[in-house]
């Protein structure tokens, strides 16, 4: 297991699938979805987890981008994927995280833990695969 410093300068460069990964949170941290697209193969797999609101595989960056990215932004306030610890294998990255956010119309905040894996090639994100309490997520979202 190895703690990823969050300095955004280290991994401008690097294709190693830990700093691949690391640009893609910062990418979205910042809001930035054409930096966060640039981290995405064009074959991409980017799966939600069943029972989650975005439930379903999107692919392509622009899909994934527009059918995760834009519509949580657009249902949450201030929604933040927090990149705790990774664990990295070869061209897989299990990102230990958290999810923290305010649902727009309930009004009632999320604090969730999760669990990303990623598949790394080529400098590119060709896999990712969400694990979450998606009744915590139905809860914050539930009046």
């Amino acid at each position: 297991m190895i703690e990823i410093p969050k300095s955004a300068a280290a991994f401008a460069e690097s294709d190693a699938p830990a700093d691949v990964v690391r640009r893609q949170y910062l990418a979205s941290a910042r809001g930035d979805l054409a930096a966060l697209r640039a981290t995405l193969a064009e074959d991409v797999e980017w799966t939600e987890m069943a029972g989650f609101p975005l439930a379903g595989t999107y692919r392509t960056p622009k899909g994934v981008t527009g059918g995760v990215m834009e519509r949580l932004a657009a249902d949450w306030e201030d929604w933040t994927a927090h990149d705790d610890r990774y664990v990295v294998d070869g061209e897989n990255v299990v990102v230990l995280a958290r999810y923290t956010a305010v649902h727009r119309a309930t009004r009632r905040p999320l604090a969730v833990r999760v669990a990303h894996h990623f598949t790394v090639r080529g400098g590119l994100i060709v896999r990712f695969e969400q694990f979450v309490d998606t009744a915590l997520v139905r809860d914050a979202m539930t009046p």
